[in-house]
């Protein structure tokens, strides 16, 4: 087969999927994206780039609420047909599947272009009013303009559902997020952990940790607590991460507290002139010589890091779990989580893992100490967390579902 995947960016929620699918010699397989910042390669897997033409640019830049949504949804949907149609023309390329991400209306024509062709929509998230990542608190209620804003997202799901084949989201918590009369079609497959990357240091021994590049050495029996994240943001909870490190490094005074991400924010707004981080610093310091926030890493410096944790802390507003979450519990990272749906999805209080209250620092840094303060039972939670992923998310399996899917779409 010609095997299509359509995602913004390369290689996303695809990048176990893809490669396991051309390493069947009867498939190809060729990934069309609008972007590939890290200039990624995956073997097997062919890489288009597409260019979004901006054919209503006058349009949108007279900025007219609500019109910016459906009108980008409907230039990148027409973007995309622009590149099927070059790919069938310049290089006689047509598919036989096509699986997309539905988020950015680039599947939005598909099936009016190739009726006999199926098609597989991924549904990461359903937008809405209530028990959401933007309004979670009690003092969070949307604004007429908000809740307009709302419903024109979800016509990015809703217009073209009828027109999928089948339907996958990654998860029981968002797979609920959807209409009651849509989840009954939605397979809940999750695109899977590298397990054996994400694995605990050889021998078992949590070792020290080096970062050469900013002359970190923290020798082995360091107690460290990590936090990752794509950008620091209240959505990930770093506010009240940072109150709750400032209570355990003020008991522990040789715990050292690893930040991993940008001081950005990915989802939602950056403040003006300032950071998350640097606000920190003007509410209440921290030690710097004790918190390290090291960016962006690589995979390299990123197992290096979890196979340090004594504890990692992962916290979240009811929003897509993070794969971060996963992989520190496939590296056996004794783990404290916040109270929130998609982390009790995969975690149990005591079980493998501790659950905090998201919104209770001092509840938050408890949680930290009880971890830090009883090493075997640490190591029993993260040797119970990893069997979690070893169970349920183990990519081999996970790729394995997907292939089960995409042969029973195929008529």
């Amino acid at each position: 087969m010609n095997i299509f995947f359509i995602h913004q960016n390369f290689p996303a929620q695809f990048v176990h999927l893809a490669p396991y699918l051309a390493s069947n010699p009867d498939n190809k397989v060729y990934f069309l994206a609008q972007h590939n910042p890290r200039k990624v390669k995956l073997e097997g897997v062919n890489v288009e780039i597409y260019k979004k033409h901006d054919r209503f640019k006058d349009l949108l830049e007279k900025n007219i609420f609500p019109l910016k949504v459906p009108i980008n949804l409907i230039d990148t949907g027409l973007s995309i047909l622009d590149k099927l149609d070059y790919l069938e023309k310049e290089k006689n390329i047509r598919p036989d599947l096509i699986i997309g991400h539905m988020g950015w209306g680039e599947l939005f024509y598909i099936k009016d272009v190739y009726p006999n062709v199926p098609l597989i929509g991924y549904f990461e998230d359903f937008p809405d009013f209530k028990d959401t990542a933007d309004f979670w608190w009690s003092n969070e209620i949307p604004s007429k303009s908000q809740r307009v804003f709302i419903r024109i997202r979800q016509m990015k799901y809703l217009l073209p559902f009828e027109a999928c084949d089948a339907w996958v989201t990654a998860s029981e918590w968002q797979h609920s997020q959807f209409p009651a009369e849509y989840r009954s079609k939605i397979h809940v497959i999750h695109e899977g952990i590298d397990t054996r990357f994400c694995s605990p240091a050889p021998g078992g021994k949590r070792p020290g940790l080096v970062l050469d590049d900013i002359k970190l050495n923290l020798p082995e029996g360091t107690e460290i607590i990590t936090y990752v994240a794509r950008g620091f943001e209240p959505l990930r909870g770093f506010q009240q991460f940072m109150d709750a490190i400032r209570i355990v490094l003020a008991h522990r005074p040789q715990t050292h507290v690893i930040l991993v991400g940008n001081d950005k924010p990915a989802y939602g707004l950056p403040l003006k002139d300032t950071t998350y981080l640097k606000e920190e610093e003007k509410k209440g310091g921290y030690p710097k010589d004790r918190v390290h926030a090291v960016g962006g890493r690589g995979r390299e410096d990123y197992q290096k890091i979890l196979r340090a944790s004594s504890c990692h802390v992962y916290l979240t507003r009811p929003f897509v779990l993070s794969w971060s979450c996963l992989e520190a519990m496939s590296f056996a990272c004794p783990i404290v989580g916040s109270k929130t749906p998609p982390v009790q999805e995969v975690m149990e209080n005591g079980v493998n893992g501790l659950i905090a209250d998201f919104r209770s620092p001092n509840h938050i840094a408890r949680k930290i100490e009880e971890m830090l303060e009883d090493p075997e039972r640490a190591k029993k939670l993260g040797a119970a967390a990893r069997q979690t992923i070893l169970e349920r998310y183990d990519v081999r399996n996970c790729v394995r579902t997907w292939e089960d899917l995409i042969y029973s779409s195929i008529r």
